[in-house]
């Protein structure tokens, strides 16, 4: 029998699969290595690293709801010099591709921490432009297109790798942020980010979270952020990392017909620490079961009734 190709090309980077992990859900691997071996994984996508400590969000900071959870952790993370000497040194025992996710507060600091990435033993680069813009009252970076645009052109004057933009669901129109990302110069674009969610207690009366509202994730979004991928490969020509609810490998099957190069695994890693291999493993199943010689064949092809 013919081997499978399961290899992707993102933004000249190769992989040996489309599956990866979705930041903030995987930390940088080393919480899952004995569940996971992470030389399976086509890339390791860490949490979110500033240019300088973030101590995130007061407590209570997630909260289970029907059909996944919410979390308003708000990037907690040591910082990139902390990242640079003991995460990479880490990652870099196994054989995947490494992609940070950046977190700034300003442009000034999205461009702080990609300089000092410049140098580093990494692979890509994603930008988080659903952080919120302290100089433009708290709004995030990226509910405006020309914003979206500025910031990517500013923050890729100082990437030496290949830069991912990631998008946030909670815009007006999906198409219209990514062509700014595109034309900002992005390399790749991944979506979705978390929605905007809230929980109440009835008891109590009071918001579960401490802020009260949060990042929703979860199989329950999973049909927007489908929707979300297909419009956004309709409207740009650059890869695209899908990702919103995935938890088998039918799952990324459906972000990949709807044009994702790549899938990235997030909330199911919480209760299922193997999702990404059970992932893995149903792609390759499908590709038996439909005689599909290269992943990459069936990207973007969707039939129309």
């Amino acid at each position: 029998m013919t081997s499978l190709n399961t290899k992707i090309n993102i933004a000249g980077v190769e992989m040996k699969n489309p599956v990866m992990t979705a930041s903030g859900t995987f930390g940088s691997g080393k919480e899952y290595s004995e569940f996971v071996d992470l030389n399976q994984l086509g890339a390791v996508v860490v949490k979110g690293v500033a240019n300088v400590p973030w101590k995130g969000n007061a407590s209570p900071r997630t909260a289970e709801t029907y059909g996944g959870m919410l979390n308003s952790v708000g990037l907690q993370n040591p910082g990139v010099d902390v990242f640079i000497k003991e995460d990479i040194p880490f990652l870099r025992k196994f054989d995947t591709k490494i992609i940070v996710n950046i977190a700034g507060r300003s442009v000034e600091d999205y461009c702080e921490v990609v300089e000092t990435l410049g140098d580093a033993d990494i692979d890509m680069i994603e930008l988080n432009i659903s952080c919120p813009n302290v100089k433009e009252g708290c709004v995030s970076f990226g509910t405006n297109a020309k914003t979206v645009e500025q910031v990517t052109k500013e923050v890729k004057k100082y990437a030496k790798q290949p830069l991912i933009v990631k998008l946030s669901p909670n815009v007006a129109d999906i198409a219209e942020i990514a062509r700014g990302a595109e034309a900002g110069g992005a390399d790749a674009i991944s979506l979705i980010n978390t929605l905007l969610g809230m929980v109440i207690d009835i008891h109590k009366r009071q918001p579960v979270l401490a802020n009260i509202m949060g990042g929703f994730s979860g199989p329950a979004i999973k049909p927007v952020a489908v929707r979300m991928v297909y419009q956004v490969a309709q409207a740009v020509s650059v890869p695209i990392i899908g990702m919103g609810g995935i938890a088998t490998g039918e799952d990324a099957i459906e972000f990949m017909l709807a044009g994702a190069t790549g899938v990235a695994v997030g909330t199911a890693n919480f209760y299922n620490p193997r999702a990404t291999m059970d992932v893995k493993e149903g792609i390759e199943a499908y590709m038996k079961k439909y005689n599909v010689k290269d992943i990459n064949h069936i990207v973007g092809e969707l039939s129309y009734i």
